[in-house]
């Protein structure tokens, strides 16, 4: 019987937790990415599409009184969450599901899947001083923004010990960490196969 399994993807801001989703996307198109529900508002230019599910709030915490969400948190203002029926029924038919979250998030996973149906990775990307270097090079942030990303990235190191697997992606070389956790994914598909 295939086993499945929900590989959840950690870590701070700037760490290349996208930069190895995309490329796990591109190399395993059996992946499936669940949604993540939101009640921020719509875009002019987004659809519903695999990411995004978007509801009102009263809603969203309607579905949060009857406890139907795996994990769910507030950032910003807005809400998002991950369906718990959704990824049960995914894991259940074998399915590989793979999901960036918070650690707030992972940390309410870990409370309700088994450890034969999740796989924590931490993307590890080195100190907060490279991070700052690899955050202001995308973008200007003003000092308020940096001193709270640094407080979230001093929070989310924390969750190191937690953790199944840890990928190093500090300094340049990105393909170190993209071929390690290519060979990650190959292993627990093998696993959900055999």
């Amino acid at each position: 019987m295939n086993s499945g399994k929900l590989i959840l993807v950690i870590g701070p801001t700037g760490s290349g937790k996208s930069m190895l989703m995309k490329h796990a996307i591109a190399t395993f198109p059996e992946l499936v990415l669940p949604f993540s529900y939101t009640t921020r508002a719509r875009r002019a230019d987004a659809i519903e599409n695999s990411h995004y599910k978007f509801v009102d709030k009263a809603e969203f915490q309607e579905r949060v009184e009857k406890g139907e969400f795996l994990e769910w948190a507030e950032y910003g203002g807005n809400f998002y969450g991950t369906l718990k029926a959704e990824i049960e029924l995914a894991v259940a038919e074998g399915k590989i599901l793979l999901k960036e979250m918070e650690v707030q998030g992972a940390r309410q996973t870990k409370e309700i899947l088994s450890k034969e149906e999740l796989l924590t990775v931490y993307v590890d990307a080195g100190s907060w001083e490279e991070l700052e270097r690899r955050v202001l090079s995308r973008a200007h942030m003003d000092e308020a923004e940096l001193l709270a990303r640094r407080k979230r990235y001093e929070d989310e190191v924390t969750f190191i010990p937690e953790v199944d697997v840890v990928i190093s992606n500090a300094g340049d070389d990105r393909e170190h960490a993209k071929n390690e956790f290519v060979h990650l994914i190959q292993s627990v598909l093998d696993t959900a196969k055999s």
